[in-house]
């Protein structure tokens, strides 16, 4: 969203931001001189797949799944770089990434996914940068913390309030709060989980610079300009 673009944005960086609108992006995308830059990279939150993953937990891509597709990430953090972040009580950890191009929200539906997959996590903008990168022929990485872990549903009200440019619709918000003030409960829930994970992404951000793999994307998509 807003928040993850503004988080990779810098000198430097080509951050597009999709607002989980995987056509978006794909037009975005291609308004792009793929020779302007060396590198893509998916920087980001992402759904749980995988039960001991807690919100705010860091997962590095070893690959992205979508269908019968695999691709390949580029290895753009070693371990000295890992074991340096400053992230406290979060773990990162390699994994795949399953790309999706509808939210994943019930528990079973992850459940199904990661049984399907074996993926960490899940996304619905790495496995269209990482096809982009391989249609421009520069190295992909992808970098995604966990925002709704397995165990928990995304709630209905929390996809369908995010405007085209990313921003949250605050008075859907409040008026499905009123029609339905149950949801409150799993809306806040939701909303710990989720800054928990930008804080953990903005420790991140650092993964970002002087890399020789261009190596974020914003909830959307960063490249980093050559």
């Amino acid at each position: 969203m807003v928040q993850e673009a503004r988080i990779a944005a810098g000198p430097g960086m080509i951050v597009i931001c999709s607002s989980s609108d995987p056509q978006q992006l794909r037009e975005l995308l291609a308004t792009l001189d793929p020779t302007s830059f060396r590198g893509v990279i998916s920087f980001g939150v992402a759904g749980g797949l995988d039960p001991s993953l807690k919100s705010g937990d860091v997962v590095v891509a070893t690959e992205v799944m979508s269908g019968d597709t695999r691709f390949l990430a580029a290895s753009a953090l070693n371990e000295e770089m890992i074991a340096s972040a400053a992230l406290k009580r979060r773990r990162i950890v390699r994994g795949g990434l399953a790309g999706v191009e509808q939210v994943i929200a019930a528990k079973a539906c992850k459940a199904a996914l990661r049984s399907m997959t074996g993926a960490a996590a899940v996304d619905m903008e790495s496995h269209i940068a990482a096809a982009y990168a391989a249609k421009a022929g520069v190295p992909f990485a992808a970098l995604r913390v966990i925002s709704d872990p397995a165990h928990r549903a995304l709630p209905e009200l929390a996809k369908s309030a995010v405007k085209p440019n990313g921003d949250i619709d605050l008075r859907k918000v409040l008026r499905g709060i009123v029609r339905n003030p149950r949801t409150l409960r799993a809306l806040v829930s939701t909303g710990i989980d989720f800054n928990r994970a930008l804080r953990s992404l903005r420790s991140c951000r650092g993964f970002l610079l002087g890399s020789d793999v261009l190596m974020p994307v914003d909830d959307v998509l960063v490249a980093k300009a050559a």
